[in-house]
């Protein structure tokens, strides 16, 4: 009744949306990278928005399913086989015991997730199944995952009847990662930081007119860019104030970087800007070696844009929910 990791990845961790209320003691909210593509796979399995899943980087893990499942995968495409045999992203997907999932390159994207019907049995730490690395807690015993981990099913479904004798199946319906923004897909949409005032004229012209490299330096706590230079009118130290996820700095060398999923929970640097929270997924779907460029817009438009990327996912899981039951239902 478990799925079992039969090789290792480079850095493959069970995360949900994070855990929050605890800041105020230096636990940051974590969870994983690309909250949306996890919510996708959620979504096309019948899961709840916030289930716990496996985010997979490449290299990623190889799995071995010692029950039928029902499965979906989403965000980056990591050309996926189950039993050999391609299967594709952003689909239900039925698959037979004994079956083994593989990934063997990269074709976009940086971070694949992988959800299963029913949810991972894993404990809660501070109310959320996320792996909190630098703590040692939540996720599979507070680390990544590793070869011979196995990890049971929390609810598991009798799906024998809908596959009979096959290995998979790929149901027949799927979501649209297009959730509706019309930006160019290498513009990241950003407001303006408490300390934006502090850059110089040319900083703030370098700070749009520049494109931004991701550099190797990069990781679940932040993407540190690379670009010429910026530099602030005075260099007052700033107060240690209260960061999130996509807040952007400016590091002592004039570089900067974007804060991600497992940032520290204050920073003294200056914050210069942040990434609007619609824009979050498609920063964590690059990876080091990545241009991109930065563009102001207004409050509006960004809560506006959440809106959309919130009524699209509504819209997503209803219409998931009712064929898995139309499904589920025609196998009783």
């Amino acid at each position: 009744m478990n799925l079992r990791i039969i090789k290792a990845g480079i850095l493959d961790t069970v995360q949900d949306m994070g855990r929050y209320g605890w800041q105020h003691v230096g636990i940051n909210p974590g969870g994983a990278m690309d909250k949306l593509s996890a919510q996708f796979a959620n979504i096309l399995v019948g899961n709840e928005l916030d289930e716990a899943v496996i985010e997979l980087h490449f290299p990623a893990s190889a799995f071995f399913f010692e029950q039928p499942s029902l499965i979906a995968m989403s965000g980056a495409n990591f050309s996926a086989t189950l039993n050999g045999e391609e299967i594709p992203s952003l689909r239900p997907i039925l698959v037979s015991k004994y079956s083994i999932l593989q990934f063997h390159r990269v074709e976009k994207g940086a971070r694949a997730y992988l959800a299963v019907h029913g949810g991972l049995d894993l404990p809660e730490w501070l109310g959320s199944r996320s792996t909190h690395l630098k703590a040692g807690a939540g996720g599979y015993m507070g680390r990544a995952l590793q070869k011979d981990d196995e990890i049971r099913f929390r609810k598991p479904a009798d799906l024998c009847m809908l596959l009979g004798k096959k290995e998979f199946e790929v149901l027949p319906w799927k979501t649209d990662s297009n959730w509706g923004d019309s930006n160019n897909a290498k513009e990241i949409l950003v407001l303006p930081g408490n300390e934006w005032t502090r850059l110089t004229d040319h900083s703030k012209e370098i700070f749009f007119d520049r494109a931004f490299l991701i550099s190797n330096q990069s990781d679940r706590m932040g993407y540190r860019l690379r670009s010429e230079p910026l530099s602030t009118i005075s260099h007052d130290e700033v107060i240690s104030s209260a960061v999130s996820f996509g807040t952007i700095q400016l590091l002592p060398n004039g570089q900067l970087i974007v804060l991600m999923a497992d940032h520290q929970t204050t920073g003294g640097y200056p914050r210069v800007a942040h990434v609007i929270s619609a824009h979050h997924s498609r920063v964590a779907q690059m990876k080091p070696g990545d241009l991109f460029i930065f563009r102001f817009t207004d409050q509006q438009t960004a809560e506006d844009l959440l809106i959309k990327q919130k009524q699209h996912l509504l819209q997503l899981q209803n219409a998931c929910k009712f064929k898995l039951e139309e499904l589920l239902n025609a196998g009783n």
